[in-house]
């Protein structure tokens, strides 16, 4: 299976979906959260993103269905050039899929010593490899730091300067050959998840994208309109709560002359829905997600 979809049936009735409707799957991936939204269609439609060409390959036979090969940070221009807007219900299981993580030559799982490359969009963009050899030691040392929340971050930036002087780090043995004196004893996968987390963060800009899409959904959606997303660590889940909160990154609540809390979401999990015990053993994948639902003022 391209990805095994993560919380479908909790994230599909988030949706509330009329079947007159226009919504959007932002992260279509192998279609599996698109095929349940079609199911619940008649006349509506549905649009939907994924900038990985990889994905293509799944698109769904069905007339109601739009599929954009373009990052869901252009979501507003593309529901405005196809004259859909304003939309019913957005969906956003962020995160990379289980293809991704499986093709060996991506670079996204540490099984396998392929390549550092860990674009979503091959198309563009600079690769892991490439970023971990032109980049300087202090922006190697913030990328650790921010996107992967290590707090050895300045002595990963270090070895990774000191070998490339030497050596080039183009694969996951090399990189894997550069930490083996600081990975943490005993929590070496949860140490390398996070190396890569930081990784793919820093090359695909997602949390910069995340931040765009949040802030265009709100103006994309009708009132009552629905935003339902599934985020997979602390960095995506805090900028959607903020979001759904606030209708900012912050989190700051702004009032208007009146002081009336100017809100531009209500939020219908105040925590957010995780899977059950038997999706995770299922499928292990799920064991991080968190799912928010919040429904537009």
């Amino acid at each position: 299976m391209y990805h095994e979809p993560v919380l479908l049936q909790k994230s599909i009735e988030g949706l509330n979906i009329n079947p007159d409707g226009v919504y959007v799957d932002v992260t279509y991936g192998g279609g599996g959260h698109s095929k349940e939204i079609l199911n619940r269609l008649k006349g509506g439609k549905l649009i939907a993103f994924d900038q990985d060409d990889d994905a293509l390959q799944n698109v769904i036979d069905d007339e109601r269905l739009i599929l954009v090969n373009a990052n869901f940070r252009f979501i507003k221009n593309f529901l405005m050039f196809y004259k859909v807007l304003p939309v019913d219900g957005i969906l956003a299981d962020l995160g990379i899929s289980s293809h991704q993580i499986d093709d060996t030559e991506r670079g996204f799982s540490t099984r396998f010593n392929s390549e550092l490359d860990l674009r979503m969009d091959r198309k563009s963009g600079q690769s892991a490899k490439e970023v971990l050899a032109s980049y300087t030691e202090e922006e190697l040392k913030k990328m650790f730091f921010e996107f992967g929340e290590l707090s050895n971050a300045k002595s990963l930036a270090k070895a990774i300067a000191f070998e490339r002087e030497y050596n080039e780090i183009s694969t996951v043995n090399d990189i894997k050959k550069v930490f083996e004196r600081i990975e943490e004893r005993g929590r070496e996968n949860k140490f390398y998840a996070k190396v890569f987390q930081a990784l793919r963060i820093e090359i695909n800009h997602e949390i910069e994208a995340l931040d765009e899409f949040l802030k265009q959904s709100i103006e994309v959606l009708k009132p009552e309109g629905r935003l339902v997303v599934i985020s997979y660590h602390s960095l995506e889940d805090r900028l959607v709560k903020n979001y759904m909160k606030s209708g900012n990154a912050e989190g700051n609540i702004e009032k208007d002359f009146y002081g009336h809390e100017k809100v531009p979401f209500k939020m219908i999990t105040r925590k957010p829905l995780v899977p059950s015990e038997e999706e995770i053993e299922i499928n292990k994948r799920a064991r991080s997600a968190k799912l928010r639902i919040a429904i537009k003022n």
